[in-house]
């Protein structure tokens, strides 16, 4: 389960914010997950709800997850087009020329905290 390994690497990123900016409470992190980053959400919650428990600054702290839509290149035509349905091969032309553009991504977005 790697979703155990991103939420204390968050949790650490987050702790060196908050010390950095003297932060005394952490309510909300946001993470933009990409559609095939291969992190499971619900495993990804599950992780963190456990582990910001055993922090003080983020005890309470919500995760919010946005989705990044996987979006792929094709070299041939120079379309883009939905990975996720069509896989690598492209809808517009039967090419296998293609490249992932996004969607693999892993982002903190955002931190509230008082």
């Amino acid at each position: 389960m790697h979703e155990l390994g991103i939420v204390f690497h968050i949790i650490k990123v987050v702790n060196r914010v908050a010390e950095e900016n003297s932060l005394t409470k952490i309510s909300q992190v946001s993470l933009e997950l990409g559609e095939v980053s291969g992190v499971i959400h619900k495993e990804l919650a599950d992780c963190w709800k456990w582990a910001v428990k055993k922090t003080d600054i983020m005890n309470d702290a919500e995760l919010i997850i946005e989705t990044i839509q996987a979006l792929t290149l094709c070299e041939s035509c120079r379309k883009t087009y939905e990975t996720v349905p069509h896989g690598r091969i492209c809808p517009y032309c039967s090419s296998g020329q293609t490249y992932l553009i996004q969607g693999n991504e892993i982002n903190l977005k955002e931190i509230k905290a008082f």
